[in-house]
């Protein structure tokens, strides 16, 4: 049994990691937190550590956010380093535990961050799983800011409508006001269910941060590390989310790419994955669609979506030749 927290260092920068396993010889899954800078490993090693029967499961804290806060300079966020340090981590994990190749998955920001890696480093990775899936930033936004304002027009929430147009639609994926003018987007949003139905009356604090601070997955210097970096790391990072546009750079893979996405998302808006989807090649490939979720349909049908990830990679195990 290892149930790890350490730090390794890439990209001259130590980072936080949270290794579980039952098993060491179990095929390794890697986990890419959204964002750019919300942490997720409370969320993986908590509600999701039943993966452990199929999984040696990696939680990671990428660079400038919780347990990686500490000397991330702003000139090294950009996505070119985000991507090395992710290669860097594949590796290690690959020589640690003795693999060929392992598995990815990454929601929001860290379907991006997925999709780059699969795309440019694919040496190493088995497969990649996406949900919550970028497909291009600045179409991503608008549509979930028409969205916002539709809903809350139709509710006569005429705070929400008077905050929404202060706010102003998005330019290049960004809102007037940066941080706190996507904030004010993102609360709207979440109030008429454009996250997640389940959690359609729950504010942002009650969602996101109370999780956090109950789980006991995090230090105290890690605690501040996430407080001080999600805004720190989101800020520098989203206009290079804004700009994204999968359909002119990323369709063409090596590896198998699967996307599991809910069919209700208006963070990452669901209806721009098909079309980029079927333009992508790749030795296998397949969308799944989840009716019932939002944003994160591993949490919204957990069962259904861990069900079908262990089938799907498992799968993939059982047709390589190599060790994963």
């Amino acid at each position: 049994m290892i149930d790890e927290k350490l730090k390794i260092v890439l990209g001259a920068l130590p980072q936080k990691i949270h290794v579980k396993t039952n098993d060491e010889t179990k095929p390794v899954l890697l986990f890419f937190h959204g964002g750019p800078g919300v942490c997720n490993r409370h969320d993986i090693m908590n509600s999701h550590s039943d993966l452990l029967d199929t999984f040696t499961i990696v939680g990671w804290d990428q660079r400038g956010s919780g347990g990686s806060y500490k000397g991330a300079k702003t000139e090294s966020l950009t996505l070119e380093q985000f991507i090395d340090d992710a290669h860097e981590l594949v590796l290690w994990l690959c020589q640690r535990f003795y693999k060929d190749k392992i598995f990815v998955i990454g929601g929001s920001w860290g379907s991006m961050l997925g999709t780059w890696l699969s795309y440019k480093f694919p040496e190493h990775i088995a497969a990649f799983v996406g949900f919550g899936q970028v497909v291009n930033g600045h179409l991503n936004e608008v549509l979930s800011y028409n969205f916002a304002l539709a809903e809350a027009e139709k509710a006569g929430d005429e705070k929400s409508v008077s905050t929404l147009k202060r706010v102003g639609p998005p330019v290049k994926g960004c809102y007037k006001g940066g941080f706190d003018g996507m904030m004010a987007q993102r609360k709207v949003m979440m109030k008429y269910g454009g996250y997640s139905k389940s959690k359609k009356k729950r504010s942002y604090f009650s969602s996101v941060v109370v999780p956090v601070f109950l789980s006991g997955e995090y230090s105290l210097a890690d605690l501040f590390g996430l407080i001080k970096g999600y805004k720190f790391v989101l800020e520098i990072m989203w206009p290079e989310v804004g700009v994204c546009d999968f359909n002119k750079t990323c369709t063409d893979f090596r590896v198998p790419f699967y996307i599991f996405d809910g069919c209700l998302d208006m963070n990452t808006p669901a209806e721009l994955v098909q079309d980029w989807f079927d333009n992508i090649k790749a030795p296998d490939k397949e969308l799944i669609w989840f009716e019932k979720s939002g944003h994160n349909p591993m949490n919204d049908e957990p069962e259904r979506f861990k069900e079908l990830l262990r089938n799907k990679l498992i799968a993939v195990k059982e047709k390589e030749s190599c060790r994963i």
